[in-house]
């Protein structure tokens, strides 16, 4: 394989990759939604306040900057390795509030 063969093959799967942070975190976005939804109902019942909800909150406005600066990288050839980067470290945080999130609720519910 030449490197020119490698390094279009590295491009298509950076590419897929991307394109699977966009439909994964534009439907983050929706979970997050649904999860403050839910938690704003627990609060009205049980009278608790949670900070669940506002780090859900962060957290879809994270998963939706991944989603657009990946749907940019499709758009774009300036600057692509660096937006990338930043499509993974924005992604990879939210997936981290996430985590918190739900650290927060078991802990919470038990």
């Amino acid at each position: 394989m030449t490197p020119q063969q490698r390094e279009q093959q590295h491009e298509q799967r950076e590419q897929a990759l991307t394109m699977q942070v966009f439909s994964i975190s534009a439907g983050m976005v929706g979970v997050c939604l649904t999860g403050i939804g839910l938690l704003r109902l627990l609060a009205s019942h049980s009278h608790v306040e949670t900070l669940g909800d506002d780090i859900l909150a962060a957290d879809s406005v994270l998963f939706m900057l991944a989603c657009v600066l990946s749907f940019w990288s499709f758009k774009t050839d300036r600057h692509l390795k660096a937006l990338r980067r930043a499509v993974d470290a924005v992604f990879l945080l939210a997936l981290g509030c996430m985590v918190l999130v739900c650290a927060m609720i078991a802990y919470a519910l038990v």
